[in-house]
């Protein structure tokens, strides 16, 4: 029985909060809880890719310490740094000034 994209999109935002450490949560989970719902059955595939990447690499992705690679650097991870800048400077991992 294949699953639907309701459910899969339930698993995905459970799990972008319970990524293991504390910044992910917060960027993805935020992140997840805001898109998820809207995003085409293409973007929850991206965004299911992207979580299953280890925690330390997507952070590093999203943050900009290191660049993302081009197999992940779709719509959805554009949509996460943006994110990260716009939506998440207000918790105290935005840009600093």
């Amino acid at each position: 029985m294949s699953e639907t994209i309701e459910h899969k999109r339930k698993k995905l935002r459970i799990r972008a909060w319970r990524r293991g450490f504390k910044e992910a949560d917060l960027i993805l989970g935020r992140f997840a809880d805001q898109n998820l719902d809207a995003m085409s059955d293409e973007a929850v595939v991206e965004f299911e890719h992207l979580l299953d990447q280890t925690d330390a690499d997507l952070y590093a992705w999203i943050i900009g310490r290191e660049a993302t690679p081009a197999q992940f650097d779709g719509d959805v991870m554009q949509a996460l740094k943006r994110f990260r800048v716009d939506e998440d400077a207000e918790y105290g991992d935005g840009p600093r000034q």
